[in-house]
């Protein structure tokens, strides 16, 4: 069972390595004031490049020039970055429904 765990971490560790290798150096930005309009856009959009990257991946999985582990690590981290989008989502629809039920 111990030597199941240990190749299990070892096989996850070269993944996130191959992973890392493959994203885009973030950019470092000066510190700016942003509205929460323009973290939203920012959310959106990152989740949008992170399902493109995870469909093209799995199109070069299908065909072979792809590793499956680096497919179901992007489409695993496109889903995440998909239901927090979600989440996020309905909290403010919920927000909204509150505060316009509110007595004036």
């Amino acid at each position: 069972m111990t030597n199941n765990i240990n190749s299990a971490l070892n096989a996850y560790q070269q993944a996130l390595g191959r992973i890392g290798a493959k994203l885009p150096a973030a950019e470092s930005k000066p510190a700016e004031k942003t509205g929460f309009q323009d973290m939203v856009k920012e959310a959106l959009t990152t989740t949008v490049d992170l399902s493109k990257q995870s469909e093209q991946l799995a199109i070069n999985g299908i065909s072979g020039k792809a590793d499956i582990q680096d497919v179901v690590l992007a489409v695993s981290n496109a889903q995440m970055a998909l239901e927090t989008v979600v989440a996020v989502r309905d909290s403010a629809i919920k927000a909204y429904k509150e505060i316009m039920s509110m007595p004036m």
